[in-house]
């Protein structure tokens, strides 16, 4: 999401604008400052520097600034810094489309393909793992080699697994507020995406989707039905989706999964919390049964908070221990996979938070941990998503699968399209409708104590 604070803030009555940017700019200097001290007097020259001005203090336990707590709940309050009217719209906009009930995969598909304005989307292969490796925090992964013919020849059975996760792009946002500089106009249009957003769906054959910044729920909903899938939503408490005209609704998380492989066994959901504050960030956790096997796997997803910054990754490390520690609650030892765009790239604190620190043992699927390679984050994928705005082109790897590495082993992964095959002017196009790229890994399911 792209929001101008500034704009924003100017519309919401009694802010002092100036007071307000530079106290922003001072905890932003505190937090950049707490991440880079390494020393303990060095800690404790920030913390005395931090009662002496009387603003926000260092948390004892992770040494993280944390701002006062009116700044903190004005960053992390529910809404876009904006005092407009919301616009309480109703998830209505697809009513047009009937689909029969029973269509076939490849129907669908032509379907889709059919669609006027729908250009052909890039092919993308699996890559095969191979080989055991291990990194420095115990991730154990297999060499990725040996890409796959097809992009569809997957056949699930009880003890395997196909995840796809994706941040599917707001309608709303995208083509209202999210100023993609090299994309028509008609291609941010919902009539020219949401075809396209199926065929990735459907594409894949994943046994679950993990979506984020749904606000077209009921219409996938409508056509994953066909293909088998049921799902659950999520919506963030004050969606930004609500302050734009013409809105179907807010935006949010969402999964599906195949009712002929999963039963559900329960569903919970959370507004992540920062330092006790609700944000305006949810997760979506599901509880599935294995019907063949009665296996039980845990399944999440959620969206962070979104922009850059020393402070913004403090709070985003923030949203993310809170969200273990609720996956944790309802996960037990199960095989667990948490899926999302976490809006932050490898080298912030969240993830080596996720992935060494958590006592959950997770890893990341992409992570392929060569052996000439010091950690996960050197081996993730250069990006996820990559787009053109007005400020320049933004290329960075900010949406992850991760898993539990002793019930789960990775098979394959979907790779990336090259730059060639994306196009110079980047995404959202026509022939892809989000400016992130789904990712899909191919699970095989070991024994867990439940």
């Amino acid at each position: 999401m792209m929001m101008s604070d500034a704009l924003l803030l100017e519309d919401d009555a009694g802010i002092d604008l100036k007071n307000f940017r530079e106290k922003l700019a001072l905890a932003e200097t505190f937090s950049r400052v707490s991440l880079l001290a390494s020393s303990p007097t060095a800690k404790r020259r920030l913390a005395s520097r931090s009662l002496e001005l009387k603003f926000g203090y260092l948390d004892e336990d992770s040494g993280y600034f944390i701002p006062p707590r009116q700044l903190l709940i004005y960053l992390v309050r529910m809404g876009s810094f904006t005092s407009a009217p919301k616009i309480l719209n109703d998830d209505t906009l697809d009513h047009d489309v009937n689909l029969p009930k029973h269509i076939s995969r490849n129907e669908l598909l032509q379907h889709c393909q059919r669609q006027p304005k729908v250009h052909p989307m890039v092919k993308r292969a699996f890559r095969k793992a191979k080989g055991p490796s291990e990194s420095n925090c115990g991730l154990k992964l297999r060499k990725l080699n040996a890409v796959t013919k097809g992009c569809s020849d997957y056949i699930s059975s009880p003890y395997n697994l196909r995840i796809l996760q994706w941040n599917i792009l707001s309608q709303a946002l995208g083509q209202m507020n999210d100023n993609f500089a090299k994309c028509p106009d008609e291609a941010l249009e919902w009539n020219s995406r949401r075809y396209l957003i199926i065929e990735e769906l459907v594409e894949y054959c994943p046994d679950i989707i993990c979506l984020q910044e749904v606000d077209h729920f009921n219409f996938l909903s409508h056509v994953l039905d066909t293909q088998g899938y049921t799902g659950m939503f999520v919506p963030k408490p004050d969606s930004p989706c609500f302050y734009i005209h013409g809105n179907n609704g807010p935006d949010g998380c969402a999964i599906f999964y195949r009712q002929d492989k999963f039963e559900l066994v329960k569903a919970e959901t959370r507004v992540l919390e920062i330092w006790r504050v609700q944000s305006n960030q949810v997760a979506l956790l599901m509880v599935l049964r294995v019907r063949e096997t009665g296996q039980e796997i845990c399944v999440t997803t959620t969206h962070l908070k979104a922009r850059k910054g020393a402070l913004l990754s403090t709070l985003r490390n923030e949203q993310g221990k809170d969200l273990l520690q609720f996956v944790g609650e309802h996960c037990g030892r199960m095989p667990l996979v948490l899926c999302g765009d976490f809006n932050a790239e490898p080298s912030e604190p969240i993830y080596n938070t996720i992935t060494c620190d958590s006592p959950l043992g997770l890893a990341s699927a992409y992570a392929s941990c060569d052996t000439n390679s010091k950690s996960s984050a050197e081996n993730e994928p250069p990006y996820t998503t990559w787009k053109i705005r007005d400020e320049g082109e933004i290329c960075h790897t900010i949406d992850y699968i991760f898993y539990s590495k002793n019930s789960l082993e990775v098979d394959a992964v979907l790779e990336l399209p090259t730059g060639e095959e994306i196009g110079e002017h980047r995404v959202p196009s026509f022939s892809y409708p989000s400016d992130h790229f789904s990712l899909v890994c191919d699970f095989k399911i070991g024994r867990s104590d439940m």
